[in-house]
């Protein structure tokens, strides 16, 4: 048996390879957009990818699963049970419904419906005939169950979330008869926000879930898990529906090979925000606060594509940039971050980076950076300044500085309306000074003129010794 995972770290995303050796044959599960990495192990190892399997519209990445299948001539395979629903899959692929199986050599793959965190979702039990026909080895959960938690079930909106939750409760009372040790896949880990409190582990049993799992409690009556689910809901991203009606109708395929990311001049960056264009710039905190293109996205490449997906528009032409002379590597490399989460429009980047932007005599920006201890002189001087916070609500309740406001760093560019215009200076922070950059590079894009990031966020504060608050 071939069992493999890929991760996309960034955005807490797996997908699987399940084959069979001697048959020569892998099926892949919810791969993502740029699917090189699968054409490589199934060559690397010698396989026909024969499948690709789908566990349900997904709401957080683009898929590439209709990519995949047109560049290894796998059957595509999609939920049946999508019928009548929001979202259904409307590019070319083969329906499976609860109970269909798929036979890779000596492995057998057995459709499971598992609805609640989509009406369609499905999960898949492989079984090793070689060693086991009839007991399966392990399921590959998608979006249903998570080692930890279980899926959201509102991403259909308020009107659909009680029922959805319902349908999910249902599914959970479906693994009744499903051995003790049956390993659980799920399709997301810790740091994705398809649903709350996931662990840091990859994988799990069945068995400890149902000890450790708050949603797997024996005895939770239904209207309790319903309760539970719906309160612990993380915050919704709005691309999340702009995902799920790209992955409905199929991403645009990439192809082969992909052009490489073209350099731009000056003049012609210039140019393309004339046109409409964004910059997204690559840079770290020093070097973007140091000077930058005024309304430039300050997103580092470490997360970019959870930031950017959050932040930066769709169906609108990127301009990236970078540090030294502003190609190689890291635009490559971004580019590809970005088409995970279906921002495909990257124009090309700064040719010479910003010491060419600067050498032509181009209008910079500077974000100011503050450490913690100038900070802290400034709140007890009684100076005025605003403190915003924007690390998820769990950081912030376990400590941070007295008096400051929270706002989730994604939700910046949604809520910089509603933020109180106190004409005030107003100081950035996270937990490194990450993602406060990206927040003050949207309220320096919204007109906010004295933002101020704290360099090293509350690690630095607390590193300082300086109190916090809880």
């Amino acid at each position: 048996m071939i069992f493999e995972r890929f991760e996309d770290a960034v955005l807490s995303q797996y997908s699987y390879a399940v084959g069979c050796e001697g048959a020569g044959e892998v099926v892949i599960v919810d791969p993502r957009r740029d699917v090189d990495g699968y054409l490589a192990f199934a060559a690397v190892h010698g396989l026909r990818i024969t499948h690709v399997l789908e566990t349900h519209v997904h709401a957080d990445f683009a898929s590439g699963a209709r990519e995949l299948a047109a560049r290894s001539g796998a059957t595509m395979h999609a939920s049946g049970h999508d019928e009548g629903e929001a979202y259904q899959v409307a590019f070319e692929h083969k329906d499976l419904f609860d109970g269909d199986t798929i036979q890779v050599g000596g492995q057998r793959i057995e459709a499971r419906h598992t609805p609640g965190h989509t009406p369609e979702h499905m999960s898949f039990l492989v079984y090793d005939e070689n060693r086991s026909p009839d007991v399966p080895m392990l399921m590959l959960s998608g979006d249903f169950l998570f080692v930890g938690s279980l899926g959201r079930p509102d991403l259909l909106g308020e009107e659909a979330k009680a029922e959805l939750a319902g349908r999910l409760y249902e599914s959970v009372q479906g693994l009744a008869g499903l051995p003790e040790g049956l390993e659980v896949h799920p399709g997301h880990g810790a740091g994705s926000m398809c649903g709350a409190g996931m662990s840091g582990r990859p994988t799990s049993t069945l068995g400890f879930e149902r000890i450790a799992n708050p949603y797997l409690a024996p005895g939770l009556a239904r209207e309790e898990f319903i309760a539970l689910i719906l309160g612990s809901a993380p915050p919704f991203p709005d691309y999340y529906r702009r995902m799920k009606e790209l992955n409905a109708a199929g991403p645009p395929l990439l192809g082969v090979p992909r052009p490489a990311v073209a350099g731009l001049a000056v003049d012609a960056v210039q140019e393309a925000l004339d046109a409409g264009a964004v910059v997204v710039d690559l840079r770290d905190q020093e070097a973007f606060g140091a000077g930058h293109i005024p309304g430039a996205f300050g997103i580092g490449l470490g997360k970019l594509a959870m930031w950017a997906s959050w932040t930066v528009p769709y169906e609108t032409d990127i301009v990236l940039v970078a540090d030294g002379a502003g190609g190689g590597a890291a635009v490559a490399q971004a580019a590809r971050q970005l088409a995970r989460v279906g921002l495909d429009d990257v124009r090309g980047y700064l040719q010479g980076g910003m010491n060419a932007w600067v050498a032509a005599g181009k209008e910079t920006r500077a974000l100011r950076q503050i450490d913690a201890p100038a900070l802290q002189a400034m709140l007890e001087a009684g100076e005025a300044i605003d403190v915003l916070d924007v690390r998820g609500i769990d950081e912030f309740e376990a400590g941070h500085i007295a008096g400051a406001g929270h706002l989730l760093a994604g939700e910046v560019h949604a809520d910089a309306d509603e933020l109180p215009s106190t004409g005030r200076p107003i100081a950035v922070m996270c937990r490194t000074g990450y993602r406060s950059t990206v927040a003050a590079s949207v309220l320096l894009r919204e007109g906010r003129e004295d933002v101020l990031n704290v360099r090293g966020g509350i690690s630095a504060w607390q590193q300082a010794g300086l109190p916090v608050a809880r």
